[in-house]
């Protein structure tokens, strides 16, 4: 019998782990890359980038040549190296250092120049959730717009409309996609807000003072302080945090969740009604051709 090829040991090795169905069965293509290590590593090395390109506007001697170098291997992670540099050092931001300078000897010297593991750490959470609203408000959108048709087509269609579960009043099964329409709008408001509202957390230092960075730039405050915005700006948003501890506030996290959370309570309202009038045969679950539904299988 022939070895098995590095990726069937691969594939195997992937199954005995834990993996989560809410990324294997229900996440999608867009999201689940947005969540990823990938992501995570390579943004990691943009930021890096970022800060090199703003340190060299700003007078610190750094070449086009050292710059040049990081881009060109921007993608190319060793994550085996990183995982053994990890385990050595005890640090996962000083083991992508090494395992991006290891690629890029030219540059090693001006990689992370000045900042510490919460400009990469933090600044990659905040485009990660940048990025997550910007997959999401197309597909709420997309989805508002098809209830809306399906409202307008089925606007006149009487049907008995429930209270408490209990039959009531009619009503028409456009008005009930409506009551949909009017909660998915709301989140979609929500989410809107949320995603404007995020800032980066920007070139802070260790504990938000920039102390290191002053240092570099010789205690001139006004490079330090067009170091954050040029980085902010490279990253894609318009501005940052005005004040960090070593973190961006974690109110943050807790406007997104709640945001997302709201979004969540919506759709269970949603496809709870739906359940509810497939149990009443007011519609029918489709079906695809090779589907097979919940049962008892009886063998003769």
């Amino acid at each position: 019998m022939a070895d098995p090829s590095t990726a069937e040991k691969s594939r195997d090795e992937e199954s005995l782990k834990y993996r989560s169905p809410l990324v294997s069965r229900y996440a999608s293509k867009e999201m689940a890359y947005n969540f990823s290590d990938r992501k995570k590593f390579t943004t990691w090395r943009k930021l890096w980038i970022y800060l090199a390109k703003a340190e060299k506007e700003l007078g610190l001697p750094i070449t086009e040549e050292q710059i040049q170098e990081m881009e060109t291997n921007a993608e190319l992670i060793d994550f085996k190296m990183a995982a053994e540099e990890e385990k050595r050092l005890r640090h996962d931001v000083m083991a992508h250092v090494h395992a991006f300078s290891h690629c890029c000897p030219k540059a090693a010297g001006i990689i992370h120049l000045g900042a510490t593991s919460c400009y990469v750490g933090d600044n990659t959470d905040l485009i990660v959730l940048r990025d997550g609203f910007d997959i999401l408000l197309p597909k709420l959108a997309r989805v508002i717009s098809r209830l809306a048709d399906f409202a307008e087509k089925y606007a006149d269609l009487p049907t008995l409309g429930f209270t408490h579960y209990q039959p009531a009043q009619l009503t028409t099964v456009g008005k009930r996609a409506c009551l949909w329409i009017q909660d998915l709008c709301m989140d979609m408001r929500n989410l809107e807000r949320a995603r404007a509202e995020l800032r980066f957390r920007g070139v802070k230092g260790t504990t938000g003072t920039q102390a290191s960075f002053l240092q570099l730039f010789e205690g001139n405050h006004d490079k330090v302080e067009e170091l954050d915005r040029l980085v902010t700006e490279m990253a894609g948003f318009k501005q940052a945090y005005l004040v960090t501890g070593q973190t961006y506030s974690r109110k943050v996290d807790i406007d997104s969740l709640s945001v997302l959370s709201s979004l969540g309570a919506t759709v269970h309202k949603i496809c709870t009604d739906i359940r509810l009038l497939a149990n009443l045969k007011e519609l029918e679950e489709p079906f695809e051709k090779d589907q097979i539904g919940e049962g008892v299988i009886h063998q003769d």
